[in-house]
């Protein structure tokens, strides 16, 4: 019944078949043969089953398989486009034997490799293989610097997969495999016989040393010393040394320092760790090691509360005959200070601009310790930053010196110099090593004092002086011009820079207005010798323009003001931190930036001088020609005196200042700058005022209204009747009269 159903069903299919002919999935329609026929999925374009796999077609239908190494993502072996990918598979993973004993397994897309670990070589001295095994590999004969693992003074005794040094007597390669014997000059640990008087923990300290030192000299060097716990044995002596009440420590410090140094050189090789940090109540230690047979490379940094250190393993293992091993550490002594503060008789520099600076250690004592045997010059130097034992303002009258302890038993500077210094840590570049230290130089003060006096007095006399010859150039009708006009500035100008000079020049905090100060002297300073410039240019107006020479207010306060103005944003703009020191509230002296004001100043006299040249040469060829306008003659004459007495001043005064806003700056020249600069009003006044004929004369006839009214007010205060009165009056007028005539 069912066969017979099926058939039905087919033959209804066929007879439809003319107008539509359906194919299942994986099957395609053949107009040729009227038929369904298959589909060969593997053949498309992208391939049907992606990377890392076959594809395997059959009729109607098509699955895939991965590749050789790898595997499905669901672990199926036959699967479908959907179903998944093929991923690598690690065979390094979860096998431990597929590269046998002493190999290492390195995976790879679809594959893998091994390799013969150290020490070991392949059967058929392949590098990278997957079959065969790795077997030990003997330096002692097989090597080709075999004559060099174990030098000179060694026997290369051949283990699985390494070798051992048998060293001779006086040699060893500190218990460590593949390292050559080095000499152990156990006499460096003797002990000499003034410290050993002196101070018997230094004697404990040399006797521990050169007994562990005499146990690893000897054939075959197999004695095994535990590094770590000698270091403890060595801060425990040290501690001892250095606690209260031990006498004499100062004496024998060199004699410690020298101790420590040899010790952490001789224990740095038998340390198990590549870093080791060991800490007392005396003594800070950071200890870093480097082993292999190749020199070690890379940078050292070692940092402790008190110190840090930059520097390399090429600087630490040196370009001698490499042991196998390189050693570097840092040693911070808690409490060494106080022992050699009074010890600076070698340092350079100690008299400075006549004066004796006094010295104190303002840092730890730094010990600085490498395996290098050669440290009294190194090709690259070594920065050292201090922590300073306290946070100190910088002043004038301090500065920092970067020192180290020399085996005389004195602090010296010879390699050392200062990189960067703050408040509270100071920076030391070194091209040698040893014990190191900050020394903070107490200036001497006795000379602040006297400038703070004479800058105070000098700037009140010059800020009176200045605001009479202001109001002077302003209301004296009978002076008034071009020429009264660029005196009345120029003293206006001088008169705000001494007053923000006298008020702000040392207020050094907030740094912003510090800076606001700097800015302000920047200008008016400026502005006061665009004003002299302008001077110049008028009096050679005056001379070679036969005394026509008015100019325009508008046109001289776009000069006197807006030059000085472009200088100053220019220059904040380029470098804004270059306003305000650690000192004054002026320019830095940093990268020439000061030259934004000398620089002007230096065009300003050098221009003026060429002006002034000019005047004088046609002022004689006048004189010369007997011109009868001999008075105008005069005033130029006199004008010209004054503008260049002026310029000397002023001038000779900035000169003297480049060399004040330095570090240090000698007294004489501080005590010069100071004068000029507080005198300036007084000498304008004395010379644009006192020194003017016309000036004199309204200050007189000006004295003379006061004192005629003075005088009249007088006379009315005394009238008591008419009579009396009238005749006051007739007196009065008389007198006046006489004086008008």
């Amino acid at each position: 019944m069912g066969f017979g159903k099926g058939l039905l069903l087919l033959g209804l299919a066929c007879a439809l078949g003319n107008r539509v002919l359906r194919c299942r999935i994986g099957l395609s329609y053949n107009k040729t043969i009227k038929n369904c026929t298959d589909i060969n999925e593997c053949s498309e374009n992208p391939p049907a089953c992606g990377s890392h796999s076959r594809c395997i077609n059959t009729i109607g239908s098509y699955y895939c398989q991965c590749l050789h190494g790898f595997i499905q993502s669901s672990k199926n072996v036959n699967f479908t486009q959907g179903q998944g990918q093929c991923k690598d598979t690690n065979e390094c993973i979860g096998n431990s034997s597929i590269c046998g004993k002493h190999s290492s397994c390195i995976n790879t897309i679809g594959s893998y490799y091994c390799q013969c670990q150290h020490g070991f070589i392949h059967s058929s001295k392949k590098a990278n293989f997957t079959e065969g095994q790795c077997i030990d590999f003997n330096e002692c004969t097989d090597s080709e610097n075999k004559e060099e693992l174990c030098g000179p003074n060694g026997v290369c005794n051949n283990i699985i997969g390494s070798y051992w040094c048998n060293c001779s007597n006086g040699y060893t390669n500190y218990s460590a495999e593949r390292t050559p014997c080095s000499k152990l000059d156990c006499d460096n640990f003797r002990a000499e016989k003034k410290p050993t008087q002196l101070l018997g923990g230094l004697a404990n300290i040399m006797s521990m040393m050169r007994n562990s030192c005499l146990a690893l000299s000897g054939t075959g060097s197999k004695v095994k010393l535990d590094g770590d716990a000698l270091l403890e044995k060595l801060f425990t002596e040290t501690d001892a040394m250095l606690s209260p009440g031990t006498q004499n420590i100062d004496e024998s410090v060199s004699g410690l320092l020298t101790a420590v140094e040899k010790s952490i050189l001789f224990i740095g090789p038998q340390l198990k760790d590549n870093h080791t940090k060991m800490e007392n109540n005396k003594i800070d230690a950071q200890i870093a090691v480097q082993r292999g047979t190749t020199r070690p490379t890379g940078d050292i940094r070692l940092s402790s509360e008190y110190a840090y250190l930059d520097t390399d393993w090429t600087t630490a293992a040196g370009t001698g005959k490499y042991p196998g091993f390189a050693v570097a550490a840092l040693l911070s002594y808690k409490n060494l200070e106080s022992s050699v503060n009074r010890s600076f008789e070698m340092v350079k520099g100690a008299k400075e601009n006549g004066a004796d600076p006094s010295y104190q250690v303002f840092s730890k004592v730094v010990s600085v310790v490498v395996s290098n045997p050669s440290t009294q010059k190194l090709s690259r130097s070594v920065n050292i930053t201090f922590r300073h034992l306290e946070d100190i303002e910088e002043s004038t009258n301090v500065s920092y010196i970067c020192a180290y302890w020399t085996e005389t038993g004195a602090w010296s500077t010879d390699g050392c110099s200062k990189q960067d210094s703050n408040a509270s840590r100071t920076i030391c570049t070194c091209n040698h090593l040893s014990s190191f230290a900050v020394l903070m130089a107490l200036h001497p003060i006795e000379h602040t004092y006297g400038l703070e006096l004479v800058t105070k007095i000098g700037l009140t006399i010059s800020l009176l002086c200045l605001t009479l010859c202001i109001l002077t150039f302003k209301f004296c009708r009978s002076i008034q011009g071009t020429r009264t006009t660029i005196h009345l500035h120029l003293c206006i100008c001088l008169f705000i820079a001494d007053l923000i000079f006298l008020a702000g020049i040392s207020q050094t905090k907030p740094v912003g207005g510090c800076r606001f100060v700097a800015a302000m002297l920047h200008f008016f300073f400026l502005a006061v010798f665009t004003w002299m410039l302008l001077e110049g240019v008028q009096l050679y107006r005056m001379v070679v323009l036969v005394f026509n020479a008015t100019m325009r207010p508008l046109y001289l306060y776009a000069v006197g003001y807006g030059t000085p103005l472009f200088i100053v944003v220019i220059s904040a703009c380029v470098r804004p931190n270059g306003y305000g020191t650690k000192k004054y509230c002026w320019l830095s002296t940093d990268d020439g930036f000061v030259w934004s004001f000398f620089g002007p100043v230096c065009l300003v006299i050098f221009v003026n001088v060429f002006f002034f040249i000019i005047t004088v040469w046609k002022l004689a060829q006048k004189f010369a020609s007997l011109n009868p306008d001999l008075s105008n003659l005069h005033k130029i004459k006199a004008f010209t005196v004054t503008a260049v007495a002026q310029m000397c001043i002023l001038g000779l005064m900035w000169v003297s200042g480049v060399f004040l806003f330095q570090e240090d700056p000698p007294v004489a020249v501080s005590y010069i700058f100071t004068i000029f600069n507080s005198l300036q009003g007084a000498l304008v006044f004395i010379m644009h005022c006192l020194l003017s004929k016309q000036v004199r004369e309204e200050y007189a006839n000006f004295l003379s209204c006061i004192c005629t009214s003075q005088k009249k007010r007088y006379s009315d205060l005394s009238t008591t009747n008419p009579s009396s009165s009238q005749s006051q009056g007739s007196k009065s007028g008389q007198q006046t009269g006489e004086s008008q005539i």
